[in-house]
């Protein structure tokens, strides 16, 4: 049987993929401070329970920043190819996909068997990221897990700073004002799927949308910029891992 492993190294977390056909398990870790130490540790965890090794694989693929910096790697794909091929083994009929990554964010648009059209990304700052979540999380003393909730009732306040920094003065100043958390984490929501829009507006989305990256469990976040963009966005299975499937996926059919 031929087996194949995907590995997406992120700047927040290592995911991969085991397939053979079909998607037979997957793991996410942290990346923690080594991206070479994370990519050995998440194949260990992958293989291990399978009673696999290294030396069962036939190919494995990276993808994500970290795969520059790994001589594990049989090949080698970009994030967009490998996110897109995933999505369209998961979703066939998505035409595009969002992904909101840990350090950046990216928007593709595909056409048959996944193959990319156009895509606009943005890894220039963290305006719109899964960072920039998490730091305005914590400047709120919520861990991210907890914005949904917090949000799914509230008001959005007006939050114009996409920037952190002036984010973070923003929201102290409306704590100040007397607004509440949930309508500031309303509004940090709103804000994001607004700039998120931007890119997707860039793509001339008609259909179903994908949406992945670990910032897609936020059900909220998922209504406001499914509104704004005006297309379905339909979430996969394990959304963080859809590059990692991808990835073994291209390796499969090498």
């Amino acid at each position: 049987m031929k087996w194949t492993v995907g590995i997406d190294i992120g700047s927040v977390s290592t995911k991969a993929v085991l397939f053979n056909g079909e998607q037979v398990d997957s793991k996410i870790i942290p990346s923690g401070w080594s991206p070479s130490q994370a990519g050995q540790e998440v194949l260990e965890r992958l293989l291990k329970p399978q009673e696999l090794t290294r030396d069962d694989i036939s190919l494995l693929v990276g993808t994500g920043y970290g795969r520059i910096q790994q001589g594990m790697f049989d090949k080698t794909f970009s994030e967009i190819t490998c996110h897109a091929r995933g999505v369209h083994y998961l979703l066939p009929e998505a035409c595009g996909l969002i992904d909101i990554g840990g350090q950046d964010s990216k928007v593709i648009g595909f056409g048959e068997k996944g193959k990319v059209e156009d895509f606009v990304l943005n890894d220039k700052c963290a305006a719109g990221t899964g960072r920039f979540l998490q730091v305005t999380a914590q400047t709120l003393g919520l861990e991210v897990s907890q914005l949904s909730d917090l949000a799914k009732d509230a008001d959005p306040a007006d939050i114009n700073s996409m920037c952190a920094v002036f984010a973070e003065s923003e929201m102290i100043g409306l704590l100040a004002q007397g607004i509440t958390i949930e309508s500031i984490v309303a509004g940090l929501l709103k804000s994001i799927a607004k700039r998120i829009s931007v890119m997707a507006g860039k793509i001339h989305f008609q259909d179903t949308v994908a949406f992945c990256g670990g910032v897609a469990q936020n059900q909220v976040l998922k209504n406001l910029l499914s509104q704004e963009i005006g297309c379905r966005l339909a979430v996969p299975p394990s959304p963080q891992a859809v590059g990692a499937l991808g990835a073994a996926i291209l390796g499969y059919e090498l």
